[in-house]
């Protein structure tokens, strides 16, 4: 395993990197490489002024991934687990291209909204699927979702410390809302009804990821999605750093091979130490 990648990701991407441990150790580089590239399509739009610059970005990375040969901590990875067949061109293509919608001045519609989440989070647990060898890494897809609503929810208030609101335009209008209403009181009423709604998503994308059914091999790409039900089931709770008790999950699911075992629907309005399993 490349030290200085995962020295990378383990300090940009901690969830993902505590999660990569658990792949066959052969697989763990394209895995690496993966989300890596991942933290840097997100900085696309965090390092720029003007959202359409992050367009230009997103436009080098594209080169990357059509061939263009580029020194770089994690271009260099990225293309040797391209060449070596470990990561598809087409999923990471796919995965910038959801990211364009981060430019863009809202995200207007929760359809938007979904298919923003569904491509980004989602396409990244369809690719690492598709490195440890799914035959079918579209079952991946809503374990990667699911995780990807959590970490919107969870992150709102760094979000909007930084003027940025990445929740669905149309539905901050139905609680009386704008996205710069959402970034200037990300705490308040209203805007705790819209995430509890994205809660619901995000807990209907992981009833739909208890019916997959995985390989072993695999299951590594679907482990976010245990962070992703603590954390949806706390969401009403200020965050909090990663515990014990997350990562005693994150191990206890990749031993029993299930990411996402079929629990009782959890109620969104009450913090974790109050839900019944």
């Amino acid at each position: 395993m490349d030290q200085a990648l995962a020295l990378f990701v383990r300090q940009h991407d901690p969830d993902r990197f505590l999660t990569a441990l658990f792949a066959p150790p052969a697989r763990r580089h394209a895995l690496l490489a993966l989300y890596a590239f991942n933290h840097e399509l997100a900085r696309a739009r965090e390092v720029v002024s003007e959202p359409p610059l992050a367009l230009i970005r997103l436009a080098w990375w594209r080169e990357v991934v059509e061939g263009a040969a580029r020194r770089h901590e994690v271009a260099t990875p990225l293309a040797a687990a391209m060449d070596d067949g470990s990561l598809s061109r087409d999923d990471l293509l796919a995965m910038i291209a959801a990211r364009e919608i981060e430019a863009e001045p809202s995200i207007a519609t929760l359809a938007d909204w979904r298919d923003y989440v569904r491509g980004v989070a989602g396409g990244v647990a369809v690719a690492a699927g598709r490195a440890l060898g799914a035959a079918d890494p579209e079952l991946l897809r809503p374990f990667g979702a699911a995780y990807g609503v959590a970490g919107l929810v969870r992150g709102m208030p760094s979000l909007a410390a930084r003027g940025r609101c990445l929740l669905p335009e149309d539905l901050l209008r139905t609680h009386g809302l704008s996205p710069e209403a959402a970034v200037a009181a990300p705490a308040s009423p209203p805007v705790r009804k819209v995430l509890s709604v994205l809660v619901q998503d995000g807990q209907a994308l992981l009833a739909r990821a208890a019916t997959a059914q995985l390989p072993r091999s695999a299951v590594a790409a679907a482990l976010p999605a245990v962070l992703a039900r603590r954390d949806l089931a706390r969401w009403s709770a200020p965050p909090m750093p990663r515990g014990l008790g997350d990562r005693f999950a994150v191990l206890l699911a990749a031993v029993r091979g299930q990411p996402a075992p079929r629990y009782p629907s959890l109620d969104p309005t009450l913090p974790l130490t109050q839900q019944r399993h």
